[in-house]
């Protein structure tokens, strides 16, 4: 398959200067276009979109720095290089940081160019291939790491395979840990947004001021500090998907406004007086109990409503115990993985100690401790002893029949062990980890037989 040759916009207001390196590129196998300032740029990039912009700094009319601003405001698709005949160190990243790919400085040879040339290209090619990865994956993945087999959660996903057909606002409840995000994200990637953004926003985690700015945006002058026009994240998520985490958060102040996003499709920014049409879809989650809220006034009745048209209810951890053996093997392969070690595996007895632990913390929780797991045991099975002491100790406490005694003496032999394998038998860098003499140390694996 041949080559389709890049198109490169030469943006000069010296003809000699925009000549020479239309024939340059010409040479190196582009294709070549030229404009004599940055207003003539734009208006030659909206008839003839290139893939690259070679453009001098300084220029009558719009200068280059103009250029770079107006092209990234109006996020042209395009990679700029910027040159200049008067470069200094402070130019250049003044450039770079303005969102410039590259600085050449005047006078430059031909082969300088053409390098400079070969790693943007380099760069689209990894955007492009990055973005066909992000659209494969956006329809081959049914759902990022939402493992499960349990009846319940195969229910939960035909649900979801079903709401990603429709527009209709979704409402994710469950406690947290659970995995909201997660389903919302599985509702986008499965839906007719999937090419478009996912953004997402948590309501408890930010100011009322703030969020509704982050939210709606606003105008210049609008309150103190907002010395620039903010478009806000409705906007930034057009034809996409807005995340709401945590909705039972959100101020009751600015409840009335996102139901008349919810009603009308309009968004307004703070100061603003003319309102704007948006497509997004909205997904929001809660742990709250929505109804207790609107009881005590926190939350409307009415947003409430408008935001459940579809609801998914997910459950904890503890509701689904079959499918804990599952996900615990899934976080073990990751984390070994990231550690650059083999997978351990649970063993059944290790499996049903996890299966019989209440999981407060749910999903979130079994992955931490996962973790810890991987951390210190060094084994390629992971017997009940190598599980964090929380999920054991209910069992202990049992066990024991409330000995302090017993309890204290299996920690000791526990934590003596890890350190052990940690320091790889090493007894002076173990009694360091322990906070413990070296002596003590060697008194303590002679009294449990350690050695």
């Amino acid at each position: 398959m041949q080559h389709k040759a890049k198109k490169v916009l030469v943006v000069d207001d010296e003809s000699s200067m925009r000549h020479m390196l239309s024939m340059v590129l010409q040479r190196g196998g582009y294709q070549a276009f030229e404009a004599a300032n940055g207003n003539m740029a734009l208006e030659q990039l909206e008839k003839e979109p290139c893939d690259i912009v070679l453009c001098d700094v300084r220029m009558p009319g719009m200068d280059g720095m103009g250029f770079l601003t107006a092209a990234k405001t109006r996020k042209l698709p395009v990679t700029i290089i910027m040159m200049s005949a008067y470069g200094t160190l402070d130019s250049a990243v003044d450039c770079l940081k303005a969102g410039a790919f590259d600085y050449i400085s005047k006078p430059f040879k031909p082969e300088e160019v053409l390098l400079t040339l070969r790693k943007a290209e380099e760069r689209l090619r990894l955007l492009q291939e990055n973005a066909l990865l992000r659209q494969e994956l956006g329809r081959n993945t049914c759902s990022q790491e939402i493992i499960f087999c349990s009846a319940v959660m195969t229910q939960i996903m035909d649900l979801v395979q079903r709401a990603a057909l429709v527009n209709s606002p979704a409402l994710i409840t469950g406690e947290t840990g659970t995995g909201k995000e997660l389903i919302a994200r599985a509702l986008h990637r499965q839906s007719n947004r999937r090419a478009k953004p996912f953004i997402a926003i948590n309501c408890g985690a930010m100011s009322s001021g703030v969020i509704e700015s982050e939210l709606f945006g606003h105008i210049r002058g609008a309150f103190t500090g907002a010395d620039r026009h903010h478009e806000g994240l409705f906007v930034a998520a057009e034809g996409g998907t807005l995340f709401l985490d945590e909705i039972g958060e959100l101020p009751i102040e600015l409840q009335p406004k996102l139901l008349r996003v919810l009603q009308e499709g309009e968004v307004r920014p703070v100061g603003g007086v003319a309102s704007r049409q948006t497509d997004v879809r909205i997904v929001a989650a809660t742990a709250r109990h929505l109804p207790d809220q609107i009881k005590s006034d926190r939350f409307r009745s009415d947003l409430f409503f408008r935001l459940a048209v579809v609801e998914i209810h997910l459950p904890p951890l503890r509701d689904r115990v079959s499918d804990i053996p599952l996900l615990a093997d899934h976080f073990l392969s990751r984390i070994a993985l990231r550690e650059g070690r083999n997978a351990p595996h649970l063993t059944a007895e290790a499996a049903e100690f996890l299966k019989s632990y209440q999981w407060p913390g749910n999903v979130r929780e079994l992955a931490n401790f996962m973790e810890k797991t991987v951390i210190f045991c060094r084994e390629e099975e992971i017997q009940v002893a190598d599980l964090p002491w929380e999920i054991r100790r209910k069992h202990r406490l049992i066990e024991d029949d409330l000995s302090l005694r017993k309890i204290v003496s299996r920690l000791e032999q526990e934590y003596i062990r890890k350190a052990l394998a940690v320091t790889d038998g090493n007894r002076t860098q173990a009694a360091k980890l322990l906070d413990i003499s070296l002596r003590n140390l060697q008194y303590k694996i002679k009294e449990y037989d350690l050695e």
